[in-house]
C-alpha cells in the first residue's frame, strides 16, 4: 500500500529538497536549497496528520511516540529515497521533519570535498570526527569515507546510529550496521559489543553523552579506528566538548586520552551558493600532529587555529580559509563568508569589492 506522505516525498525529491516540515496547523513545508517553501496552501489538521504519520511510523513506534511525545526512525520509499522521521508534538498537535538519504552514496569527489578527507579512508587507527550544526552534511560527508573505506580496503565496518541511515552495499568491506532501539538497548551497549568482535572500523552516529564518549576514547585507544559525530562547529569547541564532558576530576585524563587518540576533526557547514541553485560545504580540517598533541594535554585550546595554520602544508585548514577561498572563487557571496567569519576584518575588502 501507497502511503499518502509519499506525494509529497516524492515533490521534495524531485525540487531537491533536503527536508519535509509537517506540523498541525501549518501546510507542509518543503525546505529547498536551505530555503521553505510550501507544498500547498491548506493548512494540516491534526488528527488527519497523526493518521497519515500512523501510517509510515513502525507499530512499536506508535507507543512510544503516544507516550513520550517524539520518536526517530528510518523510512524508505522504493526507488525514491530513504527518510531519517523525527515524530514531535507541538503547539497545535502533531508534527514531523523527514529528512531525505540518498539511496545513492556519493563519493568524496562527487561532493566536491576538500582531497585530505579521502585520507582519513587511510587511516589504520584513532578517533575522527565530523562535527557540524543539524543539517550541515555530517551523515553524507561521514557516509562518503566510510564509503571509500570500503572501495580501498577489506575491513570489518561496524555502524551504530539511531535511526540507521545510509545504507552501505558491499564491496571489499565487511558491514554490520546496527539501529539503536532496534538491534541495541543503547549506543553505549553496541559500543561495548563492537569492540569485541574484531572489529577495524567503528561509527557511532551520535557521540550523546559522557559514557559513549568514555568508550569511543577507548576503543581508539585499542587500535580501532572510530569515527562520530558532534554538534560543534570548529575543531578547537569539538575538543572542548568532549573534555567538558566529564567531571572536573577526570577531565585531566580525558585529555591524555585525547591527545593520544585523536586523528583528525572536520567541521562543516553548509551555506546557500552564490547562484541561489544549490548549498556548498565548507569545512576546517584538523589533523593529528605531535604539537596537536602537546595542546590537548596541556588544554590550551586557544592555539588549535595556529596548529592548523602551521600545517596547512598537510591539507589543515582554519573555517576561515575555506569560507574566504569560497568567496574568492565565487561559489558564495561574500556576504554570507563575512556572517560566518571570525575574522570580519579579512573578509571585509571582499565586500567592498561586491558592492562595486
Amino acid at each position: 500500500m501507497v502511503a499518502r506522505i509519499d506525494g509529497w516525498l516524492q515533490a521534495l525529491v524531485e525540487l531537491k529538497g533536503s527536508d519535509l516540515h509537517l506540523a498541525a496547523g501549518r501546510p507542509p513545508l518543503a525546505r529547498v536549497h536551505g530555503t521553505l517553501r510550501p507544498l500547498e496552501t491548506e493548512a494540516l489538521e491534526g488528527h488527519k496528520l497523526r493518521s497519515l504519520l500512523d501510517e509510515i511510523t513502525p507499530k512499536e513506534g506508535r507507543e512510544t511516540y503516544r507516550c513520550s511525545g517524539d520518536h526517530d526512525f528510518a523510512y524508505a520509499v522504493q526507488g525514491l529515497a530513504r527518510f531519517r522521521v523525527n515524530l514531535f508534538v507541538q503547539e497545535h498537535g502533531p508534527g514531523a521533519v523527514l529528512r531525505v538519504i540518498p539511496e545513492k552514496i556519493l563519493s568524496l569527489d562527487e561532493l566536491k570535498a576538500p582531497p585530505v578527507l579521502g585520507r582519513l579512508a587511510d587511516l589504520t587507527g584513532g578517533l575522527a570526527l565530523v562535527t557540524g550544526p543539524t543539517g550541515s552534511g555530517k551523515s553524507t560527508t561521514m557516509a562518503a569515507i566510510i564509503d571509500a573505506i570500503n572501495t580501498r580496503y577489506a575491513r570489518h565496518v561496524v555502524t551504530i546510529e539511531d535511526p540507521l541511515e545510509f545504507v552501505h552495499p558491499r564491496k571489499r568491506s565487511f558491514f554490520s550496521q546496527r539501529e539503536v532501539g532496534q538491534h541495541a538497548k543503547s549506543f553505549a551497549s553496541a559500543l561495548r559489543a563492537a569492540v569485541r568482535e574484531d572489529v577495524d572500523v567503528l561509527l557511532v552516529g551520535e557521540m550523546r553523552d559522557r559514557e559513549t564518549i568514555a568508550l569511543a576514547l577507548a576503543a581508539a585507544e585499542m587500535g580501532v579506528l572510530v569515527f562520530g559525530t558532534l554538534h560543534t562547529n570548529s575543531a578547537s569547541k569539538t575538543i572542548a566538548r568532549i573534555v567538558d564532558a566529564f567531571p572536573v576530576d577526570e577531565q585531566q585524563q580525558a585529555r591524555l586520552s585525547l591527545s593520544e587518540s585523536l586523528a583528525a576533526v572536520v567541521a562543516q557547514i553548509l551555506l546557500p551558493s552564490a547562484d541561489g541553485q544549490g548549498r556548498v560545504a565548507l569545512h576546517e580540517v584538523l589533523l593529528r600532529s605531535p604539537g596537536l598533541a602537546n595542546l590537548i594535554r596541556e588544554g590550551n585550546a586557544s592555539m588549535i587555529a595556529n596548529a592548523i595554520q602551521a600545517g596547512k602544508g598537510a591539507g589543515m585548514q582554519t573555517m576561515d580559509d575555506a569560507l574566504f577561498a569560497a568567496a574568492t572563487e565565487k561559489r558564495i557571496t561574500p556576504e554570507r563568508a563575512f556572517e560566518h567569519a571570525q575574522d570580519k576584518k579579512r573578509f571585509q575588502p571582499l565586500l567592498a569589492k561586491g558592492e562595486q
